[in-house]
């Protein structure tokens, strides 16, 4: 499954040094404006626990993550919107991710140029999310002439449309993205033919200094992005992209002792990696034994017919029914056998809505 999550912020506020901390695929970062013209694209391996235990249970020959695609996009300015600082392409990069990573700056470092002269992570989100909007705005604004002019036939599609269109101009024109819209299901399809920058979903990530990282979300610059990203909805993820992409060039010892000086369990890019994965909406099935424990991604609500198909066409269009036991239970009782003898291991059919951490072996004929 190809779903890309797009890096975007205003220049010089950490994202291709996140970006080369996620991928380690060397995009460049500098100390200027527009040093990113193209979107860098690096696809990260998903850390899963989950999947750690089921390779150290089977020692697999072969082990296969599931794995988000990061694109860093260069940084936007203030008027991006009307083609300002390469915007027009800039915005563009945007439109072909599935959802946004929106990293801001909450340290004040003087060595390192802002852009606009002051560190505020609100005014800095603000500048990106209007730029969005009024890219959006333009959008609506022609979809909703269209469907006015074509719908003076009669046409109950274009009547909708218009209705659609009316509606997300008068909660845009207030501010609201339109993710934060409320839409009957009709109408949700409108705004998905429309590729809406702001229906895209969106995660910050405050980009701390190492002093910061103690005190998370209570520090005072990111407690402002935190009360933001509360009223859209969203999630904050506390990270620094310089230490962050000193630690990827560690050794695991050498990662652990760091880690372990910062007082943290985990380097803050996991954590920022598996926001990203659940904000596409994406859940994780495995297929696990002696010669391959192997991450399969798939969307929530996916029934197990499509979810073998994911495997193989044959395995889809053959289903006849999916075994069935949680990571748990394989994990703690140590083998397929030890599940079933405990009648934990679950037969499944068509209809079955597959779980998020399922283990799954699919029966089919073709």
């Amino acid at each position: 499954m190809s779903l890309a999550v797009g890096i975007v912020g205003l220049p010089n506020v950490g994202k291709s040094t996140l970006f080369n901390a996620l991928s380690n695929a060397g995009a460049q970062a500098a100390n200027y404006p527009f040093c990113t013209i193209d979107p860098n694209i690096g696809v990260v391996p998903v850390p899963d626990p989950r999947m750690d235990a089921l390779i150290k249970l089977f020692e697999p020959h072969k082990e296969v993550p599931t794995a988000v695609e990061f694109v860093d996009i260069a940084g936007l300015v203030k008027g991006a919107s009307q083609g300002e600082g390469k915007g027009n392409a800039f915005l563009s990069h945007i439109r072909n991710v599935d959802a946004i990573v929106h990293v801001v700056r909450c340290f004040d470092d003087s060595g390192i140029v802002h852009v606009h002269g002051k560190v505020d992570p609100v005014d800095d989100a603000e500048v990106i999310n209007t730029e969005l909007l009024l890219r959006d705005i333009q959008s609506v604004e022609a979809r909703l002439q269209k469907a006015v002019k074509n719908s003076k036939g009669g046409d109950k599609a274009e009547k909708l449309a218009a209705a659609t269109c009316e509606k997300l101009l008068a909660a845009m024109n207030r501010g609201q993205p339109a993710r934060t819209i409320e839409l009957d299901e009709e109408s949700r399809e409108v705004v998905k033919s429309l590729q809406l920058l702001t229906a895209k979903p969106m995660l910050y990530a405050a980009n701390v200094a190492e002093a910061q990282l103690s005190a998370g979300t209570s520090d005072p610059l990111v407690a402002k992005v935190v009360e933001l990203a509360a009223r859209e909805k969203s999630e904050v993820v506390v990270i620094s992209a310089a230490i962050e992409a000193e630690i990827v060039g560690l050794s695991p010892d050498e990662r652990r002792e760091f880690l372990d000086g910062l007082g943290v369990a985990e380097p803050g890019l996991n954590r920022l990696i598996r926001q990203a994965y659940a904000l596409l909406d994406l859940i994780t099935f495995f297929t696990a034994g002696k010669q391959e424990v192997r991450a399969w991604t798939i969307r929530r609500g996916t029934l197990a017919p499509q979810a073998a198909g994911k495997i193989h066409t044959d395995f889809e269009r053959g289903f006849i029914r999916a075994e069935v036991q949680s990571w748990e239970d394989l994990v703690r009782l140590g083998s397929e056998a030890a599940v079933k003898a405990k009648g934990l291991l679950r037969v499944e059919g068509k209809e079955y809505v597959v779980q998020d951490g399922d283990v799954m072996h699919f029966r089919f004929n073709v």
